[in-house]
């Protein structure tokens, strides 16, 4: 009788261990993010998968939905692990020039006037992970008559520009180099409009309007400083869209130039009254295409959290991130960690050209050090050049991982699935923690963590919305 009691005991006494010590788990599957990585490679099927993807969309949506790996791809990667190296690089330099912006932000002032009204627009948005690098691109037309071109959508960014004939120093990009002689609705901006006293710093050439923008990682654009119409597809146009037309340009690759959606008064969003815009983004190794949307209400089951402004960096979009959970347990980190500080440093940021999600580095070590404690099942392997915290998955068709998830002001969470914090960094089943921490005290939450989620910033009401699996 005793032997029972006691066998009934220890039972008890072990199922209760295992309920308080199991992490709650996602599944992460493995082959099929192990294939993506291998089709995004074969341009053959690209090809094949952009006619599909044509004849199947209706004819409203067949001219803005458009892979836009399929248009180009960088013979320079041959394989996965070359890709990934390359968008690591990427990603560095994108970090760079975001600090330094900041850093520059803090010590300066910026000034600068809206002009502009917006109608409802969308234009599609897809993966540009194929090139190598992590930003995404929005397929836009220019001009009258209108000519389409690939742009890097940019968060942190505000001034819209794009290579222009005649070009002293250009790049290669996709499309042929946008030539103002052939648009009726281009115009060189004069020094003394206020579109261009509005630029910071200012510069004239006989009367003539210039901008120069210096990147932190060493891109740069310099040209005239004119105005065009944009047109999004078939749902709208807007006229007198001040832009930099770019007569010497360095640093992006692909792409013919960049769309500013930063909160400053520079930007594109400023200049013509935007209320609110919003994206979702396809994962890198997608043939599929999403859609970038402004004035569009957000519906459906959001996530909403607290936009804050930074008045000493405008540009930026800052959350009040409080928390980090894995496996549904808080990580041991204050607060005050995510919060910006007296001086405009610090804080969490959304951005849409970050690859990574950045973290400081007491925040970094408590997440890797909570996730690979809770992943006991899981085989590791050594680390991917700056990704730290790797695991070997190459005889797996999916697996069961510790839950991750921010917490915000207010007591929301936002749940990320399994293939927004783990990715392959190659095609033989290596995956890697997509977080990367870093000396400074800004939080930057990077485009991995956003993919599949739709993503809306409502500046009217200083809020930004999050609703998982949008595609």
């Amino acid at each position: 009788m005793f032997s029972l009691l006691f066998f009934l005991f220890l039972s008890t006494f072990t199922r209760s261990i295992s309920t308080t010590t199991a992490a709650v788990t996602t599944t992460l599957d493995v082959a099929s993010s192990i294939q993506k990585t291998l089709d995004v490679l074969n341009l053959a099927l690209l090809q094949r998968q952009q006619v599909k993807t044509r004849n199947e969309t209706t004819s409203s949506l067949s001219f803005i939905i458009r892979p836009r790996s399929s248009i180009h791809r960088d013979q320079h990667h041959h394989d996965y692990e070359s890709l990934t190296l390359a968008r690591l690089a990427r990603d560095s330099h994108r970090v760079t020039s975001l600090l330094a912006k900041l850093n520059f932000a803090i010590s300066g002032t910026n000034k600068s006037n809206s002009v502009y009204k917006v109608e409802d627009l969308t234009t599609p948005v897809t993966s540009g992970f194929s090139q190598g690098i992590g930003e995404y691109f929005a397929r836009v037309g220019l001009g009258t008559p209108v000519q389409t071109y690939h742009m890097v959508i940019d968060t942190g960014s505000d001034i819209t520009w794009l290579q222009c004939q005649q070009c002293f120093n250009c790049y290669q990009q996709i499309e042929p180099i946008y030539d103002p002689s052939g648009s009726s609705s281009y115009n060189v901006l004069p020094c003394t409009s206020q579109q261009c006293e509005s630029l910071h710093p200012r510069n004239c050439l006989s009367n003539q309007c210039l901008y120069q923008v210096l990147y932190g990682d060493g891109s740069s654009t310099t040209g005239n400083f004119v105005t065009e119409t944009i047109s999004f597809g078939n749902s709208g146009s807007v006229p007198s869209v001040a832009i930099g037309c770019g007569h010497d340009n360095k640093g992006l690759v692909a792409a013919a130039g960049l769309l500013g959606l930063g909160g400053g008064q520079l930007s594109f969003l400023s200049r013509i009254k935007a209320t609110s815009f919003s994206y979702c983004l396809v994962d890198f190794d997608s043939s599929r295409a999403s859609t970038l949307e402004f004035n569009s209400a957000p519906a459906g089951n959001y996530v909403t959290v607290p936009l804050i402004r930074n008045p000493r960096m405008t540009t930026f979009y800052y959350v009040g991130l409080t928390g980090i959970l894995v496996g549904d347990r808080p990580l041991p980190i204050p607060p005050s960690i995510f919060a910006i500080d007296a001086s405009g440093g610090g804080g969490a940021i959304v951005d849409s050209g970050t690859t990574f999600t950045h973290l400081p580095s007491q925040a970094y070590n408590a997440l890797r050090d909570a996730f690979t404690q809770q992943a006991i099942n899981l085989k590791p392997t050594v680390s991917s050049s700056e990704l730290d915290t790797c695991f070997v998955f190459s005889s797996l068709t999916n697996t069961e991982v510790p839950v991750v998830a921010f917490t915000f002001a207010g007591g929301k969470t936002l749940l990320l699935k399994a293939g927004n914090f783990l990715i392959p960094v190659d095609s033989h089943g290596k995956f890697c923690l997509a977080f990367q921490p870093t000396m400074d005290s800004l939080t930057i939450i990077g485009n991995i963590q956003q993919q599949g989620t739709r993503v809306t910033y409502e500046m009217s009401k200083l809020v930004v919305s999050f609703l998982p699996d949008s595609y």
